[in-house]
């Protein structure tokens, strides 16, 4: 094996990764090693031909659904199993020596790190912006796994700030990127498409606010419906959500990624104001789909493209008209069809982001023997 993923095999942004990598460094061998295929509600993201290692998989261990209990129980689960996986670890580095190690979240990095085994870690926004500065404990494991990492990449310059803050580490920005051909509606040739309602995009737990949208689009008179996806949810804050919801309001739960950018594409509004926000790939999605994107300001937007940053719609949530104020300007945002710029898809097309990945650290293909 030339490259080997390690990381949770039900996380979008890890195998999306995982895909683009297996198109760019073909002919190279991909694996990926985890502990986590399918459980706890999530689409099954595998495939048989998928070159998977298995970490002691603990599926079989976890709760039906998602839920703060189950988001606790699995963090117990996984920490009381942490030393038979790093033990796993270095029995694979002691068979694959000459791999390189990609470890997606701050989880897989601290197994790698514990296992003594070299590898390049990408942690996400909240394991650099947020948990850090809840708990000493997690701090201290984070601080540890960036500095041994032989490299470090993250999606925005306030995760590269941060990373820096905790360990004096330079990490290298790149975006996580996105599957243009696959989000843009080629078959269109950009033409407008009739849109209407409103569109949820973010995860259903408190940091994304959802209840928020909720509440401001019941006290806006005239306000169409919304439509909820999401890629997880917790089940107190998913409560909160139903229990304000219209008659025509539609809970959509996670869409395979062909029904979710299709919702992208038909909607008037695409909402996204989470409390903390590092480089949302979603909203990214949202754009390249020629939708407008109500968003709180984060600095993801200052360096965005122009051509990108016309598709938002900052909104102050102090204001009880944000809502009615993004619905109008919508619609002559999506009165225009979205053709990204070479800026745009420089940054975002995840083919791209990954060739950057592969010629920075996984080294040149071993020679035809």
């Amino acid at each position: 094996r030339d490259i080997i993923f390690v990381g949770n095999a039900r996380d979008y942004h890890a195998m999306d990764w995982y895909r683009s990598a297996q198109v760019v460094c073909a002919p190279r061998r991909l694996s990926f090693a985890t502990d986590l295929v399918e459980s706890e509600g999530h689409v099954r993201l595998v495939r048989p031909d998928d070159d998977l290692l298995p970490l002691l998989n603990v599926d079989a261990f976890l709760l039906r659904g998602q839920s703060r209990i189950g988001n606790l129980w699995r963090n117990a689960v996984k920490f009381g199993v942490l030393p038979l996986q790093v033990r796993r670890l270095r029995v694979l580095h002691r068979q694959e020596p000459q791999a390189t190690y990609h470890a997606h979240t701050m989880y897989y990095m601290v197994a790698c790190w514990l296992a003594d085994i070299p590898f390049v870690g990408t942690p996400q926004g909240s394991e650099i912006l947020v948990r850090p500065r809840r708990s000493r404990i997690y701090r201290w494991f984070a601080t540890r796994a960036l500095r041994a990492a032989r490299a470090v990449t993250v999606d925005s310059e306030a995760m590269r700030v941060g990373v820096q803050a905790l360990s004096g580490r330079e990490a290298m920005v790149v975006q996580n990127g996105i599957d243009v051909a696959a989000v843009r509606d080629e078959s269109a040739h950009g033409a407008v498409v009739p849109r209407s309602g409103i569109l949820s995009i973010r995860g259903l737990t408190p940091l994304y606010r959802i209840d928020t949208i909720v509440r401001a689009r019941n006290a806006t008179p005239g306000a169409p419906p919304i439509t909820f996806v999401y890629p997880f949810w917790d089940e107190g804050a998913r409560g909160l959500v139903r229990a304000a919801m219209r008659p025509d309001d539609r809970d959509l739960g996670r869409l395979p990624k062909a029904e979710l950018y299709t919702a992208m594409r038909r909607a008037a509004l695409v909402v996204s104001i989470p409390s903390s926000d590092s480089s949302p790939r979603s909203v990214y999605e949202a754009i390249f789909s020629g939708a407008a994107v109500a968003v709180t300001h984060h600095p993801f937007v200052d360096a965005l493209p122009e051509d990108m940053r016309a598709r938002l719609l900052l909104v102050d949530l102090g204001d009880p008209a944000w809502l009615a104020s993004a619905l109008a300007r919508a619609q002559a945002i999506t009165a225009i069809p979205y053709r990204p710029s070479e800026a745009a898809l420089d940054l975002f097309d995840q083919r791209r982001s990954m060739a950057r990945i592969a010629d920075a650290f996984y080294g040149a293909p071993p020679a035809p023997t």
